[in-house]
């Protein structure tokens, strides 16, 4: 349905060079929200996804260009640097039982403090190595966006990880009965502990994906990326099946911010009608959602 609106207010929407762009567009934000469906499908909520994508992106950017680190070693400890805030979300909800909502929300502006400690509170501009570019600009042979690859191939690895394996079956039993799950032999602390750790993960690689786009490191960069995930999250817990966090409906989720984004864009509407977009459409869908007992928050 949005879609064919845009479509037909817009004949530049439906162009082959505006659908890439689009999918380029929402590349990070890709990546992002499949690490947060995890934690979503597990019964838990990290609401430190965007501060965490943004420690890394600004991580990424100071080792490359104040350490001099090679890209491949400045990428794996930009990505490690965003796992160990998910791995200490996970040990406050597990070990210290406090609810997810806290802890994660308490993380984040740890990793914000974290951020502004190592960079002092300003972006890092410089040149970076051409490589690290390809990450955002690259194009395999001279066709397929890089960014859109690296994020299709995230989605893919964690679409198989909760539909074909034993310990995403287990995670997405955790998320749907705990004590369910408990009862039939499932560790559910450490599903719930893997999820927040994933979804960590998938907001380093997020973070780093967007320094490589922006060309600069930015403490408060990934903060948007907060509302944006749990909106497509919500939505896609609508699409394929109803009450549950999966990948495939995430994917659908990001696929229809990134068109109404797009699409007001080309139209000429002001940028806060985007945000307040967004806002309107989690909260229809959630309420939808809610009224239908797919969804219960209590």
């Amino acid at each position: 349905m949005i879609f064919v609106v845009f479509a037909l207010a817009s004949g530049a929407f439906v162009s082959a060079e505006n659908i890439s762009n689009i999918l380029v567009q929402i590349s990070v934000l890709m990546v992002i929200s499949s690490g947060l469906t995890v934690a979503v499908a597990s019964g838990e909520f990290d609401l430190s996804v965007g501060q965490v994508a943004g420690l890394s992106g600004v991580l990424v950017a100071g080792l490359m260009v104040w350490s001099h680190l090679p890209v491949g070693l400045a990428i794996a400890l930009a990505v490690i640097a965003g796992t160990v805030i998910g791995i200490v979300s996970g040990l406050l909800v597990t070990r210290l039982r406090i609810p997810s909502l806290i802890a994660t929300l308490a993380m984040g502006p740890i990793a914000l403090g974290l951020n502004y400690a190592y960079d002092g509170g300003d972006s890092i501009y410089s040149s970076f190595p051409q490589f690290f570019y390809v990450i955002a600009t690259g194009r395999i042979g001279g066709m397929v966006p890089v960014p859109i690859l690296i994020a299709l191939v995230v989605v893919a690895a964690f679409y198989v990880l909760v539909n074909r394996t034993r310990l995403g079956r287990a995670v997405v039993a955790t998320g749907s009965n705990l004590q369910a799950a408990r009862l039939s032999g499932i560790n559910v602390n450490r599903c719930r502990m893997i999820a927040l750790i994933l979804s960590a993960f998938g907001a380093a690689l997020g973070g780093i994906m967007l320094t490589a786009r922006l060309g600069t490191g930015q403490p408060g960069a990934g903060e948007p990326y907060l509302m944006d995930s749990l909106t497509a999250v919500f939505l896609g817990m609508t699409a394929f099946k109803p009450g549950r966090a999966t990948v495939q409906g995430t994917l659908v989720g990001v696929v229809i911010i990134g068109m109404l984004d797009n699409g007001l864009n080309l139209l000429g509407a002001p940028f806060y009608l985007q945000n307040e977009v967004r806002g309107v459409v989690m909260i229809a869908a959630v309420s939808l959602a809610v009224l239908r007992g797919e969804i219960r928050f209590f």
